[in-house]
C-alpha cells in the first residue's frame, strides 16, 4: 500500500499552508525519524553544501544536526506554490555547545509526489551569530 501524507497535491493556498505548518511542527519535534517520514524513500536534498539521498541519510543528517544545534526552534512562512511545489522562507534559532546563539535565515524549494511525500528539498541557509537577548523564537 502506498504511503500518503496529507494534504496531497495539487495544492491550493490553504493546503500549501497546511503542508508548511506540518513541516514546521515536524522539524520542531527534533525527531529525525518522524521528520524523515514526510519524504519519499529516495528523496533528494541539498542542505547548504550537503547533498543527501533517501530517508536513512536524512535521519543520520538530522540526528547529527540536532546534537550540534541545541535549543532549536524553527518558523516557516509561505512564499509561493504550484500544483506540486511549495517555496518557503524560514528562520530558526539554535545554540551551539559553547553557548553561542545563532539565527539562521533561508529559503527552501519543495517538490512533492502524488502521495504528498516530499521528493525534493533544496535549502539555502545563512547563519548569523546573535546575543541571547536578541532571540525572537
Amino acid at each position: 500500500m502506498d504511503e500518503k501524507k496529507y494534504p496531497l497535491p495539487p495544492f491550493t493556498l490553504e493546503t500549501a499552508k497546511q503542508k508548511i505548518q506540518l513541516a514546521e511542527d515536524g522539524w520542531n519535534s527534533k525527531d529525525p525519524v518522524r521528520v524523515s517520514k514526510a519524504y519519499t524513500i529516495n528523496s533528494e536534498w541539498r542542505n547548504r553544501n550537503v547533498f543527501l539521498t533517501g530517508r536513512e541519510e536524512i535521519v543520520a543528517f538530522l540526528t547529527d544536526k540536532w546534537e550540534r544545534e541545541l535549543n532549536y526552534k524553527l518558523k516557516k512562512e509561505y512564499w509561493a506554490h504550484t500544483d506540486n511545489r511549495i517555496a518557503v522562507r524560514f528562520e530558526y534559532e539554535y545554540q551551539n555547545k559553547e553557548g553561542q546563539w545563532f539565527r539562521a535565515y533561508g529559503n527552501e524549494n519543495w517538490e512533492f509526489d502524488e502521495n504528498g511525500l516530499m521528493a525534493k528539498r533544496f535549502a539555502s541557509i545563512n547563519d548569523l551569530a546573535i546575543e541571547e537577548k536578541d532571540r525572537r523564537l
